[in-house]
């Protein structure tokens, strides 16, 4: 039904709309940020926050400030508006949103399995986890030893429970098959979402759907440059890539014999909206690739905002809250840290 959205959307999902918007307007600028680089302790971080909206959260935070708690109050910011978005959203904007904490999940999971393994205590982990990704059996994650008893113990109740049918084996848990867990249950999750986008049809599907590819490329590409040099076979490799996205499936196909980095910018210059990206790394360097990549992600999430009668700004609001805190978490940390030389090296500016 593209282009008739505008007779019903805001029936139910116009006063959503409206506030996600106006969140949008709360995103910090150019200026904000120009602003913070010249910080010179956290305590100027702060003070400079509480003009912003973060202001309420950091107001009562004692000196003297750590990052983690500067990143802390700023993401319960983000919970705060997602849990009053999700309470007052109905079918099919509410799965929509659950879709979106998913991922946290995903790397929720993750973190508790991989601190397990490392012997490292379970309420360290807790604290550690993203609070859009807890679940209520979250802490009993700790006494699985394979994917089997993994699944079998506590992800059967979980949202993730479909998710786990393509990597549940008996295989003890190490580094490695964690690594592999982690990128199957993403690829499923992605493949899932994308097709939920693709029902809701219209604005929607059209918008996200470029998101999601955009995401499943993205992954395709560090799935790869991350194992070249393991013991990850050819076949492994593909495996892990999304069955969508513009680099599906030919491109697939290149990455997965690709044996270094300057292969596999071989084969993203193919994809013109990914010459540009490759155009900004000088030959044999990855450091500045996740950087280039969050900064068209960036681009792409704002241009999300430009048109009326979807979902897709839920999401796109979401990701660049997201890219908000790890700038500022950037900023602390090179501030807290005394280098201020490096400041400007991760931040992405978003207006």
């Amino acid at each position: 039904m593209y282009g008739f959205e505008a007779l019903t959307f805001n029936i139910h999902s116009g006063y959503l709309e409206a506030i996600v918007r106006g969140h949008r307007s709360g995103l910090l600028t150019a200026a904000d940020y120009n602003n913070l680089c010249q910080c010179e302790t956290l305590d100027d971080i702060k003070m400079h926050l509480s003009a912003t909206e973060y202001g309420p959260y950091l107001q009562n935070e004692p000196s003297p400030l750590h990052t983690t708690t500067i990143v802390e109050k700023c993401t319960l910011k983000l919970v705060d508006e997602y849990k009053h978005m999700l309470s007052q959203a109905t079918e099919p904007l509410s799965t929509f949103l659950e879709y979106i904490t998913y991922g946290h999940m995903i790397d929720n999971v993750v973190l508790i399995v991989t601190g397990t393994l490392h012997e490292r205590d379970v309420q360290e982990l807790l604290e550690k986890c993203h609070p859009l990704g807890m679940f209520d059996s979250i802490a009993t994650l700790a006494v699985a030893q394979n994917m089997r008893e993994l699944y079998r113990l506590v992800l059967v109740d979980t949202p993730l429970a479909p998710y786990f049918s393509e990597c549940i084996t008996s295989e003890d848990l190490d580094d490695m098959n964690i690594e592999i867990m982690r990128n199957t249950l993403y690829k499923a999750y992605l493949e899932d979402f994308y097709k939920f986008c693709k029902k809701l049809g219209g604005a929607t599907s059209e918008i996200m759907s470029d998101l999601l590819a955009f995401e499943a490329d993205r992954r395709a590409v560090n799935i790869t440059i991350n194992s070249i040099g393991t013991e990850l076979t050819r076949d492994d490799r593909r495996k892990l890539y999304s069955n969508f996205g513009l680099l599906h499936p030919y491109g697939h196909e290149e990455l997965a014999v690709c044996e270094d980095i300057d292969q596999v910018r071989g084969v993203m210059e193919k994809y013109p909206p990914y010459q540009s990206i490759f155009a900004k790394l000088s030959y044999g360097e990855s450091q500045m690739l996740d950087k280039a990549f969050y900064e068209e992600e960036v681009k792409r999430l704002c241009l999300a905002f430009e048109q009326q009668f979807h979902y897709g700004v839920f999401f796109a609001y979401m990701r660049l809250r997201e890219q908000e805190i790890r700038n500022l978490m950037w900023i602390s940390e090179c501030v807290a840290q005394n280098q201020k030389s490096r400041v400007h090296d991760s931040v992405v500016f978003i207006f």
